[in-house]
């Protein structure tokens, strides 16, 4: 709206106003934007350890020579070389669970379990595995080998690079989209369906969700119904208001 105003035509003091709202606005964004960067961006969890990442330190380590497996992206990359797997969700689960325990392996039920959603290891699913272990090593046959070992699988990067997971900071169902509306904009449900490539319908339903456990709000009706997260607890939001300036 700002934008779209020529203060040209307004008296002095409305065009004093104006300059005044438009530099609180841009205030705004910088400071949330320094805090965004001050925020954990990713969890890296390696050789059974985790901690979290700053955004210059993920920077620095996707510029490494470390095997990343990003979560965040559903990638695997290596030195600016990137696989997506944002299409084959089995095969980045599986690749997930073989970076979070490197360098160990990871039994086959436990792999079943996790990339299939089963409990129950038959002899089908079993088969599955290997089928889609075998597509796992053909997508990854530039950075590692995926070998089998007595009880399961094992992740092996050419040349002893350090295989390394990238998690989200926080494990939570709709990490995503808590992160799209933490950035303090509103967002229509059809634009976080569209940014997070999911179905309308799978985006409400997340939202009544978030906004059961009050971690998403929404304010107007039908089309014109938007959403974003809860105001910061501890003060109110009238704080962030200018006060008046008295004159003597």
């Amino acid at each position: 709206m700002l934008d779209a105003l020529d203060p040209e035509p307004l008296p002095p003091a409305l065009r004093a106003a104006h300059e005044l709202v438009a530099a609180g606005v841009a205030l705004r964004r910088l400071e949330n934007a320094s805090h965004t960067l001050k925020l954990p961006a990713a969890r890296l969890i390696a050789g059974g350890e985790e901690r979290l990442l700053l955004l210059d330190e993920v920077e620095a380590l996707l510029a490494s020579d470390a095997l990343v497996v990003a979560a965040c992206r559903h990638v695997v990359q290596k030195a600016g070389t990137v696989v997506s797997l944002t299409r084959r969700p089995v095969l980045f689960n599986l690749a997930y669970q073989l970076a979070q325990a490197w360098p160990a392996d990871v039994p086959r039920d436990t792999l079943i379990a996790g990339a299939f959603r089963t409990k129950h290891a038959d002899d089908t699913y079993r088969a599955r595995l290997r089928v889609e272990m075998s597509r796992l090593r053909t997508m990854l046959r530039a950075f590692a080998d995926v070998g089998a070992t007595r009880r399961g699988f094992a992740l092996a990067p050419h040349r002893g690079n350090q295989v390394v997971l990238l998690a989200r900071p926080v494990d939570e169902a709709h990490a995503a989209m808590l992160a799209l509306l933490a950035d303090g904009e509103s967002w229509s449900s059809s634009a976080l369906a569209l940014a997070l490539g999911a179905s309308q319908r799978t985006v409400q339903r997340a939202l009544d969700s978030l906004a059961a456990a009050g971690k998403a709000q929404s304010f107007g009706q039908g089309r014109a119904r938007r959403w974003i997260a809860p105001p910061a607890s501890g003060f109110a939001t009238t704080l962030l208001l200018p006060t008046p300036v008295t004159l003597n």
